[in-house]
């Protein structure tokens, strides 16, 4: 008889573990899942081009971002974000659990003459290969959230609350409800195998969620043409949050 939840940790474990193996994408385990969805760079995937958000490069450009301090980009894929914030004068983490995405990445990089630290593994995990120490100006995610189970959101907000230095921005993109991603309550995806594909998210629920940050901005992405030197789909939000002055990591 197995009796071992004591800890928050145990509790979030547990939940991973009612999803069916196939779902996961945001543990450990999904690297072989990411490693194989990277492997064939001439996919037809629209985050696979060499081109940052054009959300980022918005913040960047209108000055709602120092660019300046440290960044780090949550699920770099293939680097083009860190490139754009190494570039831009940040010194940049950039983690992703796909070794496969990781190695294209610094090849990249190389490429483009940036430096920028990547790493493979959890963010989320403190102590895992993926750890990051912090503490941050800016934390970018370009579509790693909408990929957490509702449960992980802890472990998300808990990244935040320990790296994001106070006065930093988190930088967010996310699939849009009514455009892309899972519309599904919460409390269904533990009783269907898991959130296949991503969560979808609405304006107020992104709002719910990061209560404790300032919001600066919320929008759709913005739809960049193919010859754009910018990468925008408008099936995502983009939202911009500031964790507030007072508040220690």
């Amino acid at each position: 008889m197995d009796r071992n939840i004591r800890t928050v940790d145990d509790v979030l474990k547990l939940l991973d573990d009612l999803f069916a193996p196939e779902a996961d994408r945001w543990t450990t385990g999904a690297s072989d899942w990411w490693d194989g969805f990277y492997a064939d760079r001439s996919r037809e995937v629209p985050f696979f081009v060499e081109k940052p958000d054009e959300n980022l490069v918005s913040y960047l450009d209108r000055g709602l971002v120092a660019p300046q301090g440290r960044a780090l980009d949550l699920g770099c894929g293939p680097g083009r974000n860190a490139i754009r914030l190494a570039a831009a004068g940040f010194q940049v983490d950039a983690v992703d659990l796909s070794a496969t995405a990781v190695a294209w990445a610094e090849e990249r990089a190389r490429a483009a003459g940036v430096e920028a630290r990547f790493r493979c593994g959890d963010a989320f995990d403190p102590d895992g290969r993926g750890s990051t120490d912090g503490p941050y100006d800016l934390i970018h995610d370009s579509g790693c959230f909408h990929h957490l189970p509702p449960h992980r959101r802890i472990s998300y907000l808990a990244l935040l609350e320990r790296a994001l230095a106070p006065g930093g921005h988190l930088s967010l993109t996310c699939f849009a409800s009514g455009a892309m991603g899972a519309e599904l309550p919460d409390s269904d995806f533990y009783r269907r195998s898991g959130p296949h594909g991503g969560l979808a998210y609405t304006p107020d629920a992104l709002r719910r969620i990061f209560a404790d940050l300032t919001e600066i901005e919320l929008r759709r992405v913005s739809d960049e043409p193919p010859e754009s030197a910018r990468f925008g789909e408008p099936v995502l939000w983009t939202a911009l949050f500031r964790k507030p002055t007072g508040r220690r990591t």
